[in-house]
């Protein structure tokens, strides 16, 4: 599938290494105005455009980044983009990962760093049917659950030991609500801004049980990157992190400030509707999905110690990664918890 580029100077680079994208004239926080040169910065979306995306859209669509003196790059990914290879191989500067990837890093030693989380709440949940008698986690023992491959290697072990599930339970889950529509018994995964909606949509009466309201600390829509650009180009990396928060805090608010950004999620993937997209960003703000937890008093992107340790202590007791590890060797907090768009 292509990636979308989003180009916010005259001339084209590639990659943060490549000649200055152009000069404009901009005004950076504690800098007087002046001819600046726009550093630019590829950032690898985990999937194609979409409203959980949507602070990085209005980012680019407000001006914000190019406020930063920053050329953002946005790529939208997509089922054959692979984010980690590309991050690795050096195609792109930053991607959109997890807490469970950094903590991959930690474990193989790898050169990367997680630097900031936009969603506090992993967005993974259950769905069940309403009436169905499965409208909490402690009713799913016993129950057939659809999860796909991803699932039974990262949440699935947690949920089994909270709760007692066992591997029989399981079923594949291919990506086809059908089977959930048509088996009032059924539970399957989703995300909680997107399944839910279509199966209204169907006609089901869906009951979403977020798995991060169950403990599982995972961090997610994070800021994955080298710690070769974290070293060599410091003040780039945190000007685009700042740029980015900025405008997920605009985002969150709706209203007309981000028809803008919307036009160019619609515009990258044309699935994506008015109704789907506005549905998306209230289920964020309800759920607290961006702003909650440490991010009330820290800012959007917020990490802390604390939870990373707990985190890589739920992977740990299942398995996941191994104990005795480090989680520090696979994330920052140089670049967040700055206070930017705190409630």
């Amino acid at each position: 599938m292509a990636m979308t580029r989003y180009r916010l100077s005259r001339r084209a680079t590639l990659g943060l290494a490549g000649a200055a994208a152009g000069s404009v004239l901009v005004k950076l926080p504690g800098r007087t105005a002046s001819a600046q040169i726009l550093d630019k910065v590829s950032y690898l979306t985990s999937w194609r455009a979409q409203a959980e995306h949507g602070g990085f859209y209005q980012a680019v669509a407000a001006g914000i980044y190019k406020k930063y003196g920053i050329e953002c790059d946005l790529r939208q990914g997509g089922p054959q983009v692979g984010g980690s290879q590309l991050l690795m191989g050096g195609r792109v500067d930053m991607i959109m990962s997890s807490g469970l990837e950094a903590l991959n890093y930690a474990k193989e030693d790898l050169p990367f760093l997680c630097i900031g989380a936009i969603f506090q709440k992993d967005p993974q949940v259950l769905i069940a049917h309403a009436g169905s008698g499965n409208d909490s986690f402690e009713k799913l023992k016993g129950k057939t659950i659809l999860v796909g491959a991803s699932g039974r290697v990262t949440y699935w072990p947690f949920l089994k030991a909270k709760y007692g599930y066992s591997d029989d339970q399981l079923k594949p889950y291919t990506f086809n609500l059908a089977p959930f529509l048509a088996d009032k018994n059924l539970v399957q995964q989703g995300f909680i801004s997107s399944e839910p909606y279509a199966m209204r949509q169907a006609g089901a009466d869906p009951v979403p049980l977020l798995i991060a309201d169950a403990g599982y600390d995972n961090y997610n829509t994070t800021f994955s990157t080298s710690k070769k650009l974290v070293t060599e180009k410091k003040d780039v990396v945190q000007r685009f992190v700042t740029a980015s928060l900025e405008g997920w805090a605009q985002y969150l608010k709706g209203g007309s400030a981000i028809e803008a950004a919307n036009a160019l999620i619609k515009k990258d993937n044309p699935e994506m509707t008015d109704d789907k997209i506005a549905y998306a960003i209230k289920v964020m703000n309800e759920s607290g999905m961006v702003l909650s937890g440490d991010a009330l008093t820290l800012g959007i992107g917020a990490m802390t110690d604390a939870r990373w340790q707990r985190f890589y202590e739920q992977m740990a007791d299942v398995g996941i990664v191994p104990k005795g590890m480090d989680p520090r060797k696979g994330y920052s907090l140089e670049f967040v918890n700055k206070g930017v768009g705190k409630a």
